[in-house]
């Protein structure tokens, strides 16, 4: 019996997707003006609306519906029938300052930064890709994020902004997975010639990112299979920012926490928490310790530090566990201000996360592997 796993990816152009942008664009510009910013903003969009919501306290001025309409036509939404109209869509906005309850317990007199929330928090990381990424989503992902970089260039030219991805993986032999199935469901104009554009997804992209892979090309192949995928965007679904918490993370390969990330500044540990164990673990499996870890944190709101620390290594470590348990504890510090300051998470670097995952991508801070000399010790 074949043991397949799947994951699914969205493109930028998703209802959902769209609100995380939104979220962190706005949390961006906060932080551009006043990196002590406390933002906890949400959207929701439909049909020609977007309600923008949440509590913001901050020294920053900033025009929320410019941010908002800047997002809409930077990703392609120019007219009503690509599924909403930047210029033109009706924009609410409903955003508050902090709760005095939440604001005490963060900015806590003893000058000592409280996590901004409760919550358990999940990182992982194996050796499956070269951004020790499950390669189910990372796959995911890099399909959508071609086929869109191909559509705003114009090569992909039938295509329209929504998209879709799912990649099946088959870990029958573990040892050399291989892809069994690939579905992209890409929005397309009506007048579009179907066999043109299946052709050259399957050429132009499925093909290209699984060669990039060095993964195997004769996959099954799904493109579409209702047959039409002509309305799209927010005129065909609604969308909300933290929806896709999965497709932000590792694609259901390992546990998750529930808490959504976009639109949270870095009080909020739902965020900082889950970089922070996303970054441990990938040091450690860089640095041989194991060849796969997931990590749990929880935190109590407006307590420093964490409640608790879970490793998890699947029977796949190359030293005592509780070597692997002392190393982390002397080497990584996981209080909400520690967290921050390692990671850099007063700086406007969220949009970039609001698209095509928060995790694989070497640019950001808890994607590097600065720590893998010093982990290294701990296997004599």
């Amino acid at each position: 019996m074949k043991k397949l796993f799947t994951s699914e990816s969205v493109a930028e152009g998703h209802p959902d997707k769209l609100c995380d942008q939104i979220s962190d664009a706005i949390l961006d510009e906060c932080l551009k003006q006043d990196t002590n910013s406390r933002v906890a903003v949400e959207c929701f969009i439909t049909t020609d609306y977007l309600l923008i919501g949440g509590e913001v306290s901050t020294k920053a001025k900033v025009d929320y519906e410019k941010v908002a309409r800047w997002v809409l036509d930077h990703v392609g939404y120019h007219d009503s029938k690509t599924g909403i109209d930047a210029k033109t869509c009706q924009i609410d906005i409903r955003i508050h300052e902090q709760s005095n309850d939440i604001a005490i317990g963060v900015d806590r007199q003893d000058q000592v930064l409280g996590a901004g929330d409760q919550g358990i928090m999940f990182g992982y990381a194996n050796r499956d890709t070269e951004t020790y990424m499950p390669y189910a989503i990372q796959i995911a992902h890099d399909l959508v994020h071609l086929a869109s970089k191909l559509r705003k260039n114009g090569t992909f030219t039938a295509a329209m902004p929504d998209m879709k991805s799912q990649v099946t993986m088959d870990y029958t032999n573990k040892a050399n997975p291989r892809i069994e199935t690939i579905l992209m469901s890409i929005q397309h104009q009506a007048d579009y010639d179907k066999e043109a554009f299946n052709h050259f997804v399957k050429t132009n992209i499925m093909d290209v990112i699984a060669k990039r892979h060095n993964q195997n090309t004769d996959f099954e192949v799904l493109i579409n299979p209702t047959g039409n995928f002509v309305i799209g965007g927010p005129n065909s679904d609604t969308g909300l920012t933290g929806r896709k918490i999965i497709v932000d993370t590792y694609g259901g390969y390992s546990r998750h926490g529930g808490g959504a990330f976009s639109g949270k500044d870095a009080t909020k540990v739902d965020r900082s928490g889950a970089y922070m164990c996303r970054y441990v673990a990938k040091n450690l499996v860089a640095a041989g310790l194991a060849s796969e870890i997931e990590i749990q944190v929880s935190y109590a709101i407006g307590i420093a530090k964490p409640v608790s620390i879970f490793v998890e290594t699947f029977g796949t470590e190359n030293v005592d566990p509780k070597v692997i348990v002392k190393a982390i504890n002397e080497t990584f510090d996981f209080s909400v201000q520690g967290i921050i300051d390692h990671l850099s998470l007063t700086q406007p670097v969220f949009f970039r996360t609001s698209k095509y995952g928060h995790f694989g991508k070497n640019e950001f801070a808890w994607e590097k592997l600065d720590k893998v000399d010093t982990l290294r010790k701990y296997l004599k």
